[in-house]
């Protein structure tokens, strides 16, 4: 005759199993709880790469402003590197390759380099402006000696107004080409190859 559990036997099993189930959901909520209040504060986070930046993407990104594109707020002054007041509208007339960065970014990291090259290309006609988000002086001009930065770079610390005009920003780094008439012709969340910034500059000029 088969022995059939008895019901406290049952009883410690069916626990045994919610015990197990609760310690596989708790960490699960916890981590989500976690990311949610990370993406709940104001200092952005680093973006993964988008995939879909590839050479074919290249070619078809690089066709001049998005459709319904709006005018770029223009209206700040802030502090540069050497302490001197800059006015973003002061680069009118010219396309502006507007970069929200940090040192501490990785992916930021990586787009510099082309960057650069891109502002010794095209310095007739594009100006690339680095805003560091959250850096201090003395940290951003030691990472542009560095890198060899030639282009501008802005002071974002405490300037969230700047970041809620493009924005909203979750993360970086995050790009917005303007034209020479001041719209905000296309927008990159996250890190993009130099020849989707190049094709989109040229569309540009």
């Amino acid at each position: 005759m088969e022995h059939q559990p008895s019901s406290r036997i049952r009883l410690a099993a069916f626990a045994a199993t919610v015990i197990a189930l609760l310690a596989i959901s708790v960490p699960f909520v916890w981590q989500h709880d976690v990311e949610a209040e990370r993406s709940a504060t104001s200092k952005p986070s680093v973006m993964a790469p988008l995939a879909s930046h590839d050479e074919g993407a290249a070619e078809e990104q690089g066709a001049a402003c998005d459709a319904g594109a709006k005018p770029a707020n223009m209206d700040f002054t802030i502090k540069h590197l050497d302490g001197q007041d800059v006015k973003l509208s002061d680069y009118k007339g010219k396309v502006v390759l507007l970069n929200f960065w940090a040192t501490w970014c990785g992916p930021c990291k990586a787009e510099i380099p082309g960057f650069v090259e891109l502002q010794e290309q095209y310095r007739n006609d594009l100006v690339v402006v680095g805003y560091s988000v959250d850096d201090t002086a003395e940290k951003a001009a030691a990472f542009a000696k560095e890198y060899e930065i030639n282009y501008p770079v802005l002071l974002g610390l405490g300037r969230e107004d700047v970041q809620e005009a493009y924005g909203p920003i979750w993360g970086i780094p995050a790009s917005f080409l303007i034209s020479k008439d001041g719209k905000v012709c296309k927008k990159h969340m996250g890190i993009a190859p130099k020849a989707v910034f190049e094709k989109e500059i040229k569309a540009l000029l």
